[in-house]
Formats: C-alpha cells, sequence, structure tokens
C-alpha cells in the first residue's frame, strides 16, 4: 500500500461544499418531496471497470457535509488497484442525504481515481529506467489538491504546487529577462537568481541543445529539456552529466513515454495525467428501506 499524506481539512471541505452548494443550493427537491424523511439507505460504490482507487476521503466528506449521520465504510483504500465488480466503499445512513450527496460523491471519486489509473499506466511504462513521472499545473480550477493527491494514488509524484513554492523560468520569461543583458542568458540568470533566497529551488526550459551550456553556467538546480527529440534527450542527458536534475517535457504520451525515460532523464512531466484523463465508471448501488434513519437497512452489516 502506498504511503500517502493526508488531504489537508481545509482543502477537502472547501472545495467540496462548493461543490455541493453548486448542485443543490435551496436543497433536493426531488428526495424532500418523494422520500420518506425517515427512510435508511445502504449504498455501494461498486467498479464498474478496472482501475486504482483515489478519493475515498472525499467521497466520506461529501456526505459527510450533507448529513453527519452518514457513515462512509471504507472497503479499499486510495491507491489500490480494482476490478471490475469489486465494492469499493459503503454508504450507510437517512436516504434523503445519501441521494442528494450521490452525484457530487460519485464526480470527485470517479474523476480522481480516472486520474490515478492513468497516471499508474505512466509509472509502469517506465519501470526499471529510474525516472519520476510527476504532474503539471495543468490541472482543473478549484480541484488541483485532489487531484495531485489522485497523482500521488496512481503512483507518480507531485512538481511544484504552485507559481509560489519554486521558481521555474520557461522560454518566454528568458525572451523578456535577456533584453537588459545584451542576450547574455548566463549573466541574465545570475542576477535573477540573486535576487531569491538561498533556499529558492530554480529550474529552467530549455528547447535547444545550445541553450543547456549557457543555462547550466548560472547554476540552477533543474534543467527542463522541452520538446526535445529522443536522440537529442540522449545528448542533453550526457551534456548535463550530472550537474543539475534533468526533466523532460512535451510531447509525452503512453507510446513515447518509456523511450523518453529510456534516454536517462530524472523526471519527465507530463500534462496528460490531470488535463487528459478520463473519469472512471463507478457506480452508486442505493438500497432504501423505510425504516428509522437512525436504525441499520434490512440485512444492512
Amino acid at each position: 500500500m502506498l504511503n500517502l499524506p493526508p488531504l489537508r481539512r481545509a482543502d477537502l471541505v472547501r472545495t467540496v461544499q462548493a461543490a455541493l452548494d453548486e448542485d443543490a443550493p435551496w436543497g433536493d427537491a426531488t428526495a424532500e418531496a418523494f422520500i420518506p424523511a425517515d427512510a435508511h439507505a445502504v449504498a455501494d460504490l461498486v467498479a464498474r471497470e478496472p482501475g486504482v482507487l483515489s478519493g475515498v476521503e472525499v467521497l466520506a466528506t461529501a456526505f459527510e457535509l450533507v448529513d453527519p449521520r452518514i457513515e462512509v465504510e471504507a472497503l479499499r483504500a486510495d491507491g489500490e488497484r480494482f476490478e471490475a465488480g469489486d465494492a469499493l466503499a459503503r454508504v450507510s445512513g437517512p436516504a434523503r442525504g445519501v441521494l442528494t450527496g450521490e452525484r457530487i460523491a460519485l464526480n470527485f471519486v470517479q474523476r480522481m481515481s480516472g486520474v490515478a489509473t492513468l497516471t499508474a499506466r505512466y509509472v509502469a511504462e517506465v519501470a526499471g529506467t529510474g525516472a519520476r513521472i510527476v504532474d503539471t499545473r495543468k490541472t482543473t480550477p478549484g480541484l488541483r489538491a485532489l487531484e495531485r493527491h489522485a497523482v500521488r494514488c496512481g503512483g507518480g509524484a507531485n512538481h511544484r504546487r504552485t507559481l509560489s513554492d519554486a521558481v521555474m523560468v520557461k522560454d518566454n520569461h528568458l525572451a523578456l529577462l535577456v533584453r537588459d543583458h545584451g542576450d547574455d542568458v548566463t549573466a541574465a540568470l545570475r542576477a535573477a537568481i540573486a535576487t531569491l533566497p538561498h533556499t529558492t529551488h530554480v529550474e529552467v526550459e530549455v528547447d535547444r541543445l545550445d541553450q543547456i551550456e549557457p543555462v547550466l553556467a548560472a547554476g540552477i538546480g533543474t534543467i527542463m529539456l522541452d520538446n526535445f527529440t529522443v536522440d537529442d534527450l540522449h545528448r542533453g542527458v550526457a551534456q548535463v552529466a550530472g550537474r543539475a536534475i534533468v526533466e523532460a517535457s512535451g510531447g509525452v504520451s503512453l507510446e513515447t513515454v518509456g523511450a523518453i525515460a529510456r534516454t536517462g532523464v530524472d523526471v519527465i512531466s507530463v500534462g496528460a495525467l490531470t488535463h487528459s484523463a478520463r473519469a472512471l465508471d463507478l457506480g452508486l448501488d442505493v438500497r432504501i428501506d423505510a425504516g428509522p434513519a437512525s436504525g441499520p437497512a434490512d440485512g444492512a452489516e
């Protein structure tokens, strides 16, 4: 089982509550009209296809925010693989609340499990190479914390979280930066780095082999080889020769990632992990009992 750091409670509550408010701003008109107030429901989260689970805590938070009396029992943990037909969690409590929270809870766990499953496929493609698969900032607005957790569930790792916690100098930054330094990339980078705390990690993107030496001469920590061919990645790794962490980016797919990893790069960043993952097919099979909401449904464990 993966050793996953917990999601921050504040991120969970803020994100899930916003989704619930969007979905039922004045309550659930259907459940309130058609479901008896004392009805109790038991529901199983069931996989319709194989994958890697992510979002159990988010699922539980969605139901908890709808009605604190709803209980969620995790039958599988985040990061675990499952097959079609497997039960992943069990939900029980007041039926109105279960039905109100169903769609939002499913949306989150389906999305997150899709990201985790796709990430696991990329990780499998680079097995044995030493390359690390990482995400990017190409996340769904408002869902970054959840999607990045899902990447970790799939065995991947996270790049910088925000613009605030690390420096990444990309081509547009360089184009503007060198104007005041007579196109001297090394001097421009050194001048900017001198303004940073010594603890700040600096990464610089290059898109040609002849840019590598001027960038390394500035003393950066990571160099990103962007949209390099596999042959040029081999040359770039040899040229860097351990003087910086080497990251490959651009043109990465399940078909190409293995060859990219075998060039010797340390890190491969893949935007597709979050911007192109398909939601996994999971369902919530609900059984409703007309008995008291505080008691168990007939036959429920």
